[in-house]
């Protein structure tokens, strides 16, 4: 067993070899500050120029090869220009035009998906704690998944009418199924020693779901809502195509029935702005809920 060390007043002792004071990692703290300190200004973080660069390039892009392709003679009657398509979008959109079809195609949306997200997080949570549960319904789950939910449209015009209810229901049961799917699988998930520390701590009941079970399982849950929003915006379109007289979609089949092509691409191009803007807004709402998950991430990676 070696014998332990005794340092004398005023002799060289360890410490006095390893330059500044260690810090409970083994690093200087002026070394650690400066470390933060370089983490908020690293030279190879884009600025948000060069941010706005690369959002902007390839839309620019494509719009200027599309501009090209269609102000050559003979282009195609069906492919107009994009300074028609943007004279056409301001005539539609911004008129009363919006809220005849913009504003009731967004609120079937937001509600469809709303509903899709409250349902498929509750089932969810329910089939990945009951294993029970999950072999009972499992099988009638996966016989409904395989139903593509368009072809679903007559029957709901049948049960619902042609109203909002028709157009809800569609977009419900087309978005459950990836915030469905993602829940029991985050759940089934969670941490085996996280739980029994809970469980040797007493933490049970409605505590245990909101702050174990529900983070543990946010990150694969905020990625199935994520794939609800693109599916909840196809199936909007979609039930608005077939009976309807008012919406998106239904303004897209109009314009096409009467060869109205700018108008036509105009809708689609608002299509594509929804999309971005729902995305962009999606992408704020998870920073705030899954701030805490990019953390551990960060610090797992030591940046």
């Amino acid at each position: 067993m070696s014998q332990p060390t005794t340092v004398q007043p005023g002799a060289t002792g360890p410490s006095d070899h390893e330059g500044p004071e260690q810090g409970p990692q083994g690093r200087a703290p002026g070394r650690a500050a400066g470390s933060t300190a370089s983490r908020r200004r690293r030279p190879g973080a884009p600025g948000i120029g060069l941010r706005l660069l690369h959002v902007l390039a390839l839309p620019t892009l494509i719009v200027g090869v599309y501009w090209a392709v269609t102000a050559q003679p003979g282009a195609s009657f069906y492919t107009p220009t994009p300074a028609a398509i943007a004279s056409a979008f301001a005539d539609l959109w911004f008129s009363e035009r919006f809220f005849v079809d913009v504003l009731p195609s967004l609120g079937r949306l937001l509600a469809g998906f709303a509903i899709a997200a409250v349902i498929g997080v509750g089932l969810g949570v329910l089939l990945g704690l009951d294993a029970r549960v999950r072999a009972t319904i499992e099988p009638v789950l996966e016989f409904l998944r395989a139903i593509p939910p368009p072809v679903l449209v007559p029957l709901m015009i049948m049960l619902a009418g042609i109203d909002d209810s028709m157009k809800i229901m569609v977009i419900v049961f087309g978005c459950v199924w990836p915030v469905l799917l993602n829940t029991v699988e985050g759940v089934r998930a969670v941490d085996p020693v996280l739980s029994d520390t809970a469980r040797c701590y007493g933490v049970s009941g409605l505590t245990r779901l909101r702050v174990l079970v529900l983070r543990s399982a946010s990150p694969q849950i905020m990625a199935g809502l994520r794939l609800a929003l693109a599916l909840a915006i196809i199936l909007m379109v979609i039930s608005e195509m077939f009976a309807s007289s008012s919406g998106l979609g239904f303004a897209i089949v109009q314009f096409q029935r009467t060869f109205a092509i700018p108008e036509m691409w105009a809708g689609m191009v608002l299509l594509g702005v929804i999309g971005f803007l729902l995305s962009s807004l999606f992408e704020l709402v998870e920073g705030r809920v899954l701030g805490w998950y990019r953390g551990l991430r960060a610090a797992n990676r030591g940046e």
